[in-house]
């Protein structure tokens, strides 16, 4: 090999090293940013009227009293609540819901960035909440959501629970139709309070988080690319 020819491959395996090091450093950082999709502790569904600011993207954010209009009441459909089950598109951002064969609601959403991906698979919901606080993140992508609305956490056995995935309106944010999660599926807030009614497993009268159980099954969440 001529003396010359070594600087460029020199060169050449150090782009080469640098470009495998960025691509593994990006895949691990994506794979621990996805650990814990909203970092949720309460799940008792109360909402805190303490609570009255919220932080997302580095901007302080009045949370809604909305968030507490608690109702309680359903959203009927003509199927059986058996037959219903929800649709999320990645690709599009668009969510479906459907009623046996036929169409409850399509609406756009906003599901995991690029580096906190929304995992894609069948689901079914195992737990919803009337509200909760969600915090996470780092830096700039640090968030604290309080009195979070109308959550429905879904999971199967490729996702467990403790990852915190669900479906919940959202306050924070109007950027439906574009990837703007750190993994949850944010839906516009009228929106979730149709489906969080809607899906099972079916809230009691005056409770304000309920879990799925054999005599009273989460709804099928389907999500794909």
């Amino acid at each position: 090999m001529k003396r010359k020819n070594l600087p460029k491959l020199i060169f050449g395996l150090l782009l080469v090293f640098l470009a495998v090091s960025l691509g593994v450093f990006l895949i691990s950082l994506r794979r621990g940013a996805t650990t814990i999709a909203c970092g949720t502790s309460d799940l008792s569904g109360n909402f805190d009227e303490s609570e009255l600011t919220a932080i997302f993207e580095d901007k302080k954010i009045a949370v809604p009293v909305i968030a507490d209009s608690f109702q309680g009441r359903k959203v009927l459909g003509e199927a059986a609540p058996s037959s219903r089950w929800i649709e999320v598109d990645l690709s599009e951002q668009k969510l479906k819901a459907w009623d046996g064969g036929s169409l409850f609601l399509e609406t756009p959403v906003s599901t995991g960035l690029p580096w906190w991906p929304t995992p894609p698979g069948e689901f079914r919901v195992w737990l919803k909440v009337r509200a909760t606080k969600m915090e996470g993140g780092s830096g700039k992508y640090y968030y604290y959501l309080p009195n979070v609305p109308f959550v429905m956490f879904y999971e199967n056995a490729q996702v467990p629970r403790w990852r915190g995935f669900s479906l919940h309106g959202t306050y924070w944010h109007n950027d439906f139709g574009h990837q703007h999660s750190h993994g949850c599926v944010n839906l516009p807030t009228p929106i979730a309070e149709q489906l969080y009614y809607w899906t099972g497993p079916v809230m009691p009268e005056g409770k304000r988080a309920v879990y799925s159980s054999a005599e009273n099954v989460g709804t099928r969440i389907v999500i794909h690319e």
